[in-house]
């Protein structure tokens, strides 16, 4: 049981992002490189969120709760203002770097239900991330600057919610509903269109098809 509990959290919470990886990074050797700088850097921006962390968390080590939990507030909302400073680095390091690269091709059931639940909170911040990622950059390249605040809201709004929130079922619902709308958003950004999808879904679009034997 502990065994099929943890294979089902782990697929749960990777599946997705593994496919994602398999099927759009995993054939591009590029692509593998930028997917590394970009979890380097997000590994940066944590460091920098813990070391903060831990330095707050030790002056207020015996205050009371209430300091304590401002303390905890604090730490949520430099995370995230840490993480998009350094998604706005990378975004400036691809831009300088594309320049180069364009001649180059392009009981046991309680803690199990809330291991399921940081399960599918694991997924909904990976993809979020994804889609947070592409917005980002899009408004970026077209200068649309309150987009960037969007970004940031929703990510402080995620990351309050599941640090802060006892309430599991609400901040997974919560959670879900917002990564659908990035979700959308990503994918009207990145070009798609209603005619893309349902050609892609009833396997009619030849281009990808096309691409993917080339592939192969």
């Amino acid at each position: 049981m502990t065994a099929a509990v943890f294979f089902g959290c782990t697929f749960i919470a990777f599946g997705p992002a593994l496919a994602l990886y398999v099927f759009t990074i995993a054939t591009e050797p590029l692509r593998v490189i930028f997917l590394i700088a970009g979890a380097f850097f997000w590994l940066v921006s944590l460091l920098l969120s813990s070391l903060l962390w831990f330095i707050a968390s030790h002056i207020t080590e015996n205050k009371d709760g209430p300091t304590q939990k401002y303390v905890l507030i604090f730490g949520v909302l430099v995370s995230v203002i840490i993480q998009e400073m350094f998604r706005f680095a990378y975004y400036r390091l691809l831009k300088k770097a594309s320049e180069g690269l364009k001649s180059i091709n392009p009981d046991e059931s309680v803690p199990s239900m809330r291991l399921l639940a940081y399960a599918f909170m694991t997924l909904v911040i990976i993809l979020l991330h994804v889609f947070w990622g592409i917005i980002f950059f899009d408004a970026c390249e077209k200068k649309k600057w309150y987009i960037l605040l969007v970004v940031l809201l929703t990510h402080l709004l995620v990351s309050t919610q599941t640090f802060l929130s006892p309430h599991y079922g609400i901040n997974l619902v919560s959670a879900y509903i917002i990564m659908v709308l990035m979700g959308i958003w990503a994918f009207f950004v990145a070009g798609g269109s209603c005619r893309s999808l349902k050609l892609c879904l009833l396997c009619q679009d030849k281009d990808f098809l096309l691409y993917h034997q080339r592939s192969r």
